[in-house]
């Protein structure tokens, strides 16, 4: 990983900004997530899927920070193969999740505007939970066939010139052709 930023004498500041940045909103959802447990008002279709939003939230931040702010502190960019690949299926993972969370909450939006008097009734406890589980079953799907396509590259070079293994970089890094991986992940992402 060659980072975000070269100069020495910058990556202290960087380490508190992010840092900073990352725990207001890791305190964000988590506030958000106890208040929607805990206040029995808030126990709607709306707030489901706000919470699950928040919980995705705080583990897509999770996914890569902390070894970012690590590498601020240590001055050492790097990560391991295994560390790489599982860093590329949870950021698809959790990527595609909220994509499908967000399109559920569209979904429970349009209802309420189009049927307001049918709202409890069509968006039922089920119908929710049955969206956030069709969430997760889809991202699960799609992240193994991301990470099962970059884990095919064949890689010369092993500096990514990015603050996370992401799969764009790591497409350039590979002596094969990656059209057939740039299509799979544009139909799938």
């Amino acid at each position: 990983l060659v980072g975000l930023i070269e100069k020495l004498d910058l990556q202290l500041p960087l380490f508190f900004v992010f840092l900073a940045i990352y725990l207001v909103a890791t305190l964000g959802n988590l506030c958000l997530m106890i208040l929607t447990l805990l206040n029995s008002n808030l126990h709607t279709p709306m707030y489901f899927f706000l919470f699950n939003l928040s919980f995705i939230d705080l583990c897509y931040s999770s996914v890569f920070t902390p070894k970012m702010l690590m590498n601020f502190i240590l001055r050492k960019n790097i990560i391991s193969y295994t560390e790489c690949m599982t860093q590329v299926y949870f950021f698809s993972f959790f990527a595609i999740s909220e994509c499908y969370i967000l399109a559920s909450m569209i979904y429970g939006r349009y209802i309420a505007i189009c049927n307001p008097l049918l709202y409890n009734v069509i968006m039922s406890p089920e119908l929710c939970l049955n969206l956030i589980l069709g969430s997760y079953i889809i991202a699960f799907s799609n992240a193994v066939a991301h990470t099962a396509c970059v884990l095919r590259l064949t890689c010369g070079a092993n500096n990514i010139n990015h603050y996370f293994c992401d799969i764009p970089p790591l497409l350039q890094l590979s002596y094969m052709s990656t059209y057939v991986y740039e299509f799979v992940i544009f139909v799938l992402f």
